[in-house]
């Protein structure tokens, strides 16, 4: 009998490893290849990024709680996401969608609104995709394209000894924006008559079903101080995904402080009423799509007083490992626990 090696043994990653260990790079374009945000190729005056995903229903999203119109919007936007986390500008995307006999042309336009609505805020153009047809469900598959100058662009491996852990915005609202949509589904489930009570949580929920690319600090904040971070990723998967990614791809350790980690008093909140941890909700819970990234210490002072970016850590020898320093002053070795990509049936 041939051996059966579970996906889940593997993770994401290690599968992506698996899959690719003998895939060669043969073209010069060809600059970058598996193991970033996004690919990068290079056709001389600029450099090409090219980032691509899969959203699966009852996988990524649940169409019970989740417009298609946002859903649209969001499919776009996570694509987009990529690129600037590589310090691009994203200028076009593809969109294909397998679709079941469910979806009506009505449900599929309310889709497309929410892809033009991406389209016309981050100013990308939709320039081809593919339409077919599937047996059970919407699969959704965009592919975004950007560019970026050759001496800025930005990838995992580059962080060193020495620079500074910063990253934006706020985490963990996302993860609890899900939580109060899976709530308030299973008490439909239960009760069809019961109206969803979603609080005064706009703000959390609308992180998960309309999250936004921080494209500010690629276009806006980032050129305006002359500051090109040493390494960065979005943060899809958690932070501490993340960080862990950062540390493999540039073979360092890192020091992450609890007291840095920006959470917002009613995501705070929200995550004690849970009786979540909210660390860990923002350590751990993932789709935020801020941005994480390191920068050499001589540009502390760049960032200082740069809007909604917060300084975190910091990165150290790869023999130190991954640690979180909590509020207490305690010292644990940190965990990636993010998003898993693979369930078993």
């Amino acid at each position: 009998m041939s051996k059966r090696t579970d996906v889940n043994d593997l993770g994401e990653f290690g599968l992506i490893d698996h899959l690719t260990k003998k895939i060669e790079i043969k073209n010069p374009s060809s600059f970058k290849g598996i193991g970033d945000d996004a690919a990068v190729l290079d056709y001389g005056n600029k450099m090409v990024v090219v980032s691509t995903d899969i959203l699966s229903e009852g996988i990524h999203f649940d169409l019970m709680y989740s417009p298609l119109k946002h859903l649209g919007y969001k499919s776009v936007v996570v694509n987009l996401s990529d690129i600037y986390s590589m310090n691009a500008v994203p200028k076009q995307i593809t969109v294909s969608i397998a679709f079941s006999n469910r979806f009506s042309v009505e449900a599929l336009d309310e889709f497309y609104e929410g892809v033009k609505a991406a389209c016309d805020y981050y100013n990308v153009d939709l320039v081809g995709g593919d339409t077919t047809s599937s047996l059970k469900g919407l699969f959704i598959s965009i592919t975004a394209i950007g560019e970026g100058e050759k001496d800025k662009l930005t990838y995992r491996n580059g962080a060193k000894n020495g620079d500074i852990l910063c990253v934006t915005g706020n985490l963990g609202a996302a993860y609890l924006g899900l939580q109060i949509l899976e709530r308030e589904k299973q008490i439909f489930l239960s009760n069809p008559e019961v109206q969803p009570d979603l609080g005064k949580n706009d703000y959390i929920i609308g992180r998960q079903l309309k999250p936004e690319a921080r494209k500010d600090m690629i276009l806006q904040y980032f050129p305006k101080a002359n500051l090109v971070p040493t390494a960065m990723i979005d943060i899809s998967d958690g932070l501490s995904s993340e960080l862990f990614h950062i540390c493999k791809s540039s073979n360092v350790g890192a020091i992450l402080n609890e007291g840095g980690v920006p959470i917002r008093p009613d995501v705070e909140q929200q995550a004690i009423d849970f009786k979540l941890d909210p660390i860990t909700c923002a350590l751990s819970g993932g789709e935020d799509y801020e941005l994480l990234f390191t920068i050499d210490p001589a540009d502390i002072e760049k960032v200082k007083y740069m809007p909604d970016i917060y300084i975190c850590g910091e990165i150290v020898e790869k023999s130190e490992g991954i640690k979180l320093h909590t509020k207490g002053g305690n010292i644990h070795p940190l965990k990636a626990q993010g998003w898993v990509h693979f369930n078993n049936d």
